[in-house]
């Protein structure tokens, strides 16, 4: 990425809500209790979406140095969302049925 302010913050912004994903995720691996352990995994997919939301305005406005690299990192941010959100969904499901 170029060597400014709006590409800083923007990287920084990217790294933040990208390892906020990872570090949620533990959280709810040891989620007190199904309730809890949904909440944290919402949690997950919002930095998920947040971190989609950062790589679409790079993306946009043509701040990164390999397009390829911007391509992957895109799909797999998408498949991440897809897996969390079917995660969350059982997780819903099988909370109601005990």
């Amino acid at each position: 990425m170029p060597e400014n302010y709006g590409s800083n913050h923007l990287a920084k912004q990217l790294l933040r809500s990208g390892t906020s994903v990872s570090l949620n995720y533990g959280e709810a691996q040891s989620g007190e209790s199904r309730k809890d352990f949904i909440h944290k995994m919402k949690i997950v997919l919002k930095e998920l979406r947040e971190t989609f939301i950062c790589l679409k305005i790079i993306k946009r406005i043509e701040m990164y140095g390999s397009r390829e690299k911007i391509f992957r990192a895109k799909q797999e941010n998408d498949e991440l969302i897809s897996i969390f959100v079917k995660s969350i969904e059982t997780a819903q499901r099988n909370m109601n049925i005990k």
